[in-house]
């Protein structure tokens, strides 16, 4: 089973930023929409709410609350996706999970804590 690998996460204060990267192999990366969840404290991981995405072709969509905050980007040459988070709120602290939407099946991160607090 394929497991993306995450990078960045970590602690930060209201009002920070932080940026989150996941890398997938490159026959996957460059078929697939590229995105992100969110586990929130005392929720299960098949409630997760969805965040942004950003298809191969390079549109992107974000959830209402993360939208004018968050940017999801990618580089192809690097088979990577990021999520660039500013002006975090407590309400942002979660496992951030990011996936691979092929045209066969998904795959997943193994997700990173982010922690919003003062």
């Amino acid at each position: 089973q394929v497991q993306l690998v995450q990078s960045g996460g970590g602690l930060v204060q209201p009002g920070g930023s932080l940026r989150l990267s996941c890398s997938a192999p490159g026959n996957i990366f460059s078929v697939s929409a590229m995105g992100w969840y969110r586990q929130t404290p005392g929720k299960r991981r098949e409630d997760s709410e969805w965040v942004a995405r950003i298809s191969t072709s390079g549109i992107s969509h974000y959830q209402d609350s993360v939208q004018g905050r968050f940017t999801i980007s990618r580089d192809n040459a690097k088979n990577t996706v990021y999520l660039q988070m500013n002006s975090l709120k407590p309400e942002d602290a979660a496992v951030y999970h990011c996936y691979a939407r092929s045209p066969d099946m998904m795959y997943w991160g193994q997700g990173t804590q982010v922690t919003v607090s003062s």
